[in-house]
Order: structure tokens, then sequence, then C-alpha cells
């Protein structure tokens, strides 16, 4: 009986080790899967910090070990209040708990479970049984906080249940050609040689999109700066900006430089982009990546006070606002943001989102644009925030286009994007 669906391409790996399946020996890479989901929710660390963490630690590991422990961790993490819930486990996160959440995760994906003292206590029925159970409760089925599942059903309605589905499902590798160096099929045909298959995005110009997972950074093509890896919707963003060559843009979101890069292919390294953050370790990312992908337009700027945006009042043709959210658009690639997004968190970033938006908007020179753009799948931090900014600034600023992608459709991370017009 198949119970959580899997990607069998993503699972090559995983598949060919439970065939020579050895507890005593992979019981010491689940261990290392227990520390990290001990890190996760008993000290607060971010899942991809926690996963690098362990990664350092066993550097003698192959790719199959990584592809065991890396997916391990994060199908826990997506499935984590179902897996809960069959275990009949408490909160607290524990070795012994952990152990019989794996095992049911096991079950579930049709495996049998290895002799062990481990798994003892599960009863192969019993778990069926509950799953059972469990399918008529959409909050625990797709493993969410009841809050998140109010509130999902509240703002999106019926596509509710369609998109926290697709948002559970693993997300697959996408990447950018970087078309200052090569275009899609030409990088496809390089993958190939470095026997990498890839296939078309067709609503996404630049984007390929991995057959199997791969580790892409260690190929000739990456270090070369022929792409970057970027979620199709996500590459959609610099389209929808409307750059030209020549133009002098501000990214005043930068982070790490993804946008910002795509932004300065498209306008043929012509013009001038300033990149600002606040986060001087992303910036300092973003100078190496231009480095690597040939783009030298960028200027980067640290916010290290309100005087770095207030000088580039009314200087600006184009701005690209891709403000702090929730990330309940990248659920597929950051689960445990499911368990530590809290309500009172979400409403403070709608409100900082509020607030530099205000802020921001007056980079924007007269008939120039601005880009609007969150990684949420929600209405409020999104449609409403614009539709509110323009209820405050109706006579200085006129709605020009706005677009949504959505998991369930598009295959791809939820992202909103609103185009606005600056007319005084």
């Amino acid at each position: 009986m198949r119970k959580i669906s899997h990607n069998s391409l993503d699972l090559f790996y995983f598949y060919k080790m439970l065939k020579e399946f050895n507890l005593n020996f992979h019981s010491s890479h689940i261990k290392e899967i227990f520390r990290v989901l001990m890190l996760i929710f008993n000290e607060g660390m971010p899942a991809d910090k926690a996963i690098e963490k362990i990664m350092r630690a066993n550097k003698r590991w192959g790719v199959k070990e990584r592809s065991f422990v890396s997916e391990h961790i994060y199908d826990i993490l997506r499935h984590w209040r179902l897996l809960n819930n069959i275990a009949g486990e408490e909160e607290t996160v524990s070795e012994k708990s952990l152990w019989r959440v794996f095992g049911i995760l096991l079950l579930l994906k049709e495996f049998e479970l290895p002799e062990s003292g481990n798994f003892n206590s599960i009863k192969p029925d019993q778990v069926s049984s509950k799953f059972e159970k469990f399918q008529r409760v959409r909050a625990i089925r797709e493993s969410v906080p009841d809050w998140l599942d109010k509130l999902g059903e509240k703002e999106l309605g019926k596509n509710w249940d369609k998109i926290i589905h697709a948002l559970n499902q693993r997300p697959t590798v996408v990447l950018r050609a970087n078309s200052l160096k090569t275009n899609p099929r030409e990088l496809q045909t390089k993958l190939e040689e470095e026997r990498i298959a890839t296939a078309l995005i067709p609503w996404s110009p630049e984007a390929l999109e991995l057959e199997f997972t791969r580790n892409v950074f260690r190929t000739e093509s990456f270090r070369e700066g022929l792409f970057e890896v970027q979620d199709g919707a996500s590459q959609m963003v610099a389209h929808f900006l409307d750059v030209k060559p020549g133009m002098r843009v501000v990214d005043a979101c930068a982070g790490a430089g993804g946008k910002t890069l795509h932004i300065a292919a498209l306008m043929k390294n012509k013009g001038r982009i300033i990149a600002l953050d606040n986060k001087e370790w992303k910036l300092q990312e973003l100078r190496k990546r231009a480095s690597r992908a040939g783009v030298n337009i960028t200027e980067i700027r640290l916010i290290d006070s309100s005087k770095v945006y207030k000088r580039l009042r009314d200087t600006a043709d184009r701005l690209l606002l891709d403000l702090p959210c929730s990330g309940l658009g990248v659920l597929r690639r950051n689960p445990d943001t499911k368990w530590k997004l809290q309500p009172d968190e979400l409403q403070r970033v709608i409100q900082v989102q509020r607030e530099l938006l205000a802020q921001y908007c007056s980079i924007t020179k007269v008939g120039g644009k601005m880009l609007y753009c969150t990684c949420s799948i929600l209405p409020s931090e999104g449609e409403e925030q614009i539709k509110l900014f323009l209820m405050e600034h109706s006579d200085s600023w006129k709605l020009l286009e706005e677009k949504r992608y959505s998991p369930e459709i598009n295959n791809c991370d939820g992202f909103y994007m609103g185009l606005l017009e600056r007319i005084k």
C-alpha cells in the first residue's frame, strides 16, 4: 500500500540502499539524521544550516550517504505532524521518539522494517489504521499547525487543499542559464556532456529542470558561471520588472543576489544596478556570484542607516522590492518553516512589508516602475498589501499588472508579483 508519495528519480540512491539495508551499518547515518532533527526542533536551528553542519562533520560521506541523510530529514520535516500523530509521541523530540517516527516513515513508503529493538513497538496494522483515520483531517494529513490550516482556508478558500498538498512535495532542482555566457539549449548540451540530464521549462525562458538530483556545484559549467540555481517562478521576477539595457535599477532587498544577477543579464550588462541589503554576509556572497557570472554593473551597498535608501530618492528607472515574508511559498524547500512560524511573527512580517513599501517606494522616479514581490502564497502578503498601498498613494501610483505563480499549477515555488508605475 502506497502511503507517502515520493519521486522515484530523486530517491534512486535511497531505493538502492534499502535493497542492501544493513541496520548495523546505516544506524550511524540514521543517528546523524536524528541529531539534525534535534538541532532543528530543540535548538531552533534552520534546517539547511543544521544539515550543512552535519555534512561538514562527515566529510567522508559519498553521494549516496549524503542523499540518504538529507532526503530523510526533509521527508520527516514535511510529514512531521502526521508521523507524530501515528506514533503517539509527545512534543519532546528525543532519539527514542525519532526511531519510532523513522520506522513509521519507512512503513508508509511500503518498506519492510529491519529486525531491531528500535522498531519492536511499531505494529504495521496499527500504523495503517491510524494513517487512514488521519487522512480525514487535513491539518494532520498535510502536516501543518491548526492555526496555519485555518488561515490557509480563510485566505485561499477551496484552493488551499491543492496548494498545501503541492507544498508538501519534493521540489525539483531548477537552473537559470546565464544569458551573458550561454543560452538554455547550449547549457543543456554542456550539462549532458557532464552527465546531467535536464528539461526545459516552457513558461520560464532561461530555466532548466534537473531530471535527476545531482550536486551541480561541482560541475565545470557552474565554475564557468554558466548558470545559477534558481526556481522557475523566482526567475520570472526579473522578467516582470521589465528592465532594459542602460537603465538605473535598485534592488532594495538583494540578499545573495539571485535576482540581481538575472536583472544584470537581461540588461546585457549595460547600465547600473544598486544592490542593497542589511546583511553584509549576503552581500559578500553576491560579490562572489557576480564575479563568477561575469556581471560588472552592480554597486553593492550595506543598509546601515536610513540615509542609504533616502539618498536614492527619485533616481531609479526600476525598483525591485523582494521583501521579507513568511516564506510560505517555499515550504517545499524549507518545510521546517511550518513548525517555526507563529501567528504573531506573521503579523509582524506583514507590518514590516507595509512599512518598507511606504519607505522605499520614493526611490522610483516619476515614470519609473516598482515591482513588489514575495515568496508567499497568502494574499495578505501580496494582493492585499498592494490594495492598501494604492489606497494611500492613489494620486502618485497606479497598478500595471499582477501575477501569481503557484506550486499546484506550475510545480514551482509560490510567488506574488505586483508591478506599479509612479505617475507623480
